[in-house]
């Protein structure tokens, strides 16, 4: 069976939702389907590590948008259904069900997997991608109940957020990270000293420069140590799901590429999300997602489209916010510029990027700042106005 559409959303998550969303925004009355490859519709993925690891939240409080709202938009929506072939020539996508979809345009927001570990017993350690994830692993911490040890391997921002519930249901995790500090040493060495005295303060052990070697059913193994726990989640990274673009031809380099209207080398396909490596950077975050997929709209309708603004992720430790604006590689200096509360990346005394802990600064402010390449007494002046707000 083939049916037709004017656009297809490769993807049941946020970057695809919010792609449909500005589409009908900006007056667009074509078909639009979306296909995603779990059962359930699209959802925020944040809440996965940290508000649905603590509470016990129904599926609709974590939805990108209320079931209703695709009709209501006239949105077709499949759950459980992967595009296994994509054929730009013909504009043909084949379905793991054996139909197929011709389309006009297409927007390929596949997503990432979680990276699992290759050693002895890896099958032993939960993943978190998903809800079902999810629910799986607050169900285990439940029944390990207050006090149980357990392990969590890699001390990113998976990792960390993890620890943190975990700790909050009364478990006593423990991070390995096998580089030197935490969240790899991307956020410095102010920020990760912050962040692993934070983490001791709520109970949550961190071992730094410590890799697992073998994980056991009730153990994780560090070299000839073992380390008693009720079970283990890994978060060592994500791969963006490129295999469907690479196949159809598109250009790829750690992410699809695109351009920052997120067009990629093939006139009838764009990219968003997790997948997309646009204009040489690849962000793994809600906010990323959401706006990639909204330029993607624009741009399929010929529409400006704003330039970005500066990456922007928020996570939490040991129960505190945090926010992070600004994808720095490099800085020369970490400067506090409010003690425990705003961190500055500065290149000279250009400011690149931000640390926010606790809302002591506006993010929306903190991008502005990151985006004009302001100097660190614009900053000094900025965060005096919020605390005098």
């Amino acid at each position: 069976m083939e049916r037709s559409v004017d656009i297809l959303l490769i993807g049941g998550g946020v970057a695809s939702v919010r792609c449909a969303r500005t589409l009908r925004r900006e007056g667009f009355d074509g078909s639009i389907l979306i296909a995603g490859a779990e059962e359930v519709a699209p959802y925020n993925r944040p809440p996965l590590s940290k508000e649905l690891l603590r509470d016990e939240l129904p599926d609709e409080l974590v939805a990108a948008e209320p079931e209703s709202w695709y009709d209501r938009r006239a949105i077709t929506l499949l759950t459980g259904t992967t595009v296994d072939r994509l054929d730009l020539a013909s504009r043909r996508a084949d379905l793991d069900d054996a139909t197929s979809i011709r389309f006009d345009r297409c927007l390929i927001a596949t997503g990432a997997s979680p990276i699992p570990l290759t050693m002895p017993g890896a099958e032993h350690g939960m993943l978190l991608r998903t809800l079902a994830d999810a629910r799986q692993l607050r169900s285990r911490a439940l029944a390990a109940g207050a006090g149980a040890r357990v392990v969590v391997v890699g001390g990113g921002f998976i990792g960390v957020e993890v620890a943190s519930g975990l700790a909050s249901l009364g478990l006593r995790p423990i991070i390995l990270e096998r580089e030197p500090a935490l969240w790899g040493g991307s956020l410095g060495e102010r920020m990760a000293a912050w962040g692993r005295e934070r983490l001791r303060a709520t109970g949550v052990e961190t071992r730094l420069g410590a890799s697992a070697t073998r994980l056991d059913p009730d153990a994780v193994w560090v070299g000839d140590e073992r380390i008693e726990a009720a079970f283990a989640i890994v978060g060592i990274g994500v791969r963006p799901r490129v295999a469907l673009g690479v196949a159809a031809g598109l250009a790829e380099a750690d992410g699809i590429i695109t351009d920052t209207e997120q067009r990629t080398n093939h006139p009838a396909a764009w990219s968003a999300g997790d997948v997309a490596r646009t204009a040489g950077l690849r962000v793994e975050h809600w906010h990323s997602a959401r706006e990639s997929g909204e330029r993607a709209g624009r741009s399929m309708l010929g529409l400006p489209v704003a330039q970005a603004s500066a990456p922007w992720l928020f996570t939490e430790v040991g129960g505190t916010t945090v926010d992070i604006v600004g994808a720095a590689r490099d800085w020369d200096e970490e400067r506090w510029i409010r003690p425990d509360g705003v961190l500055a990346f500065l290149a000279g005394e250009r400011v690149v990027q931000l640390a926010i802990i606790g809302s002591a600064l506006d993010p929306v402010i903190a991008r502005g700042l990151v985006d004009a390449g302001a100097s660190s007494s614009d900053l000094e002046g900025a965060v005096r106005q919020g605390v005098d707000v």
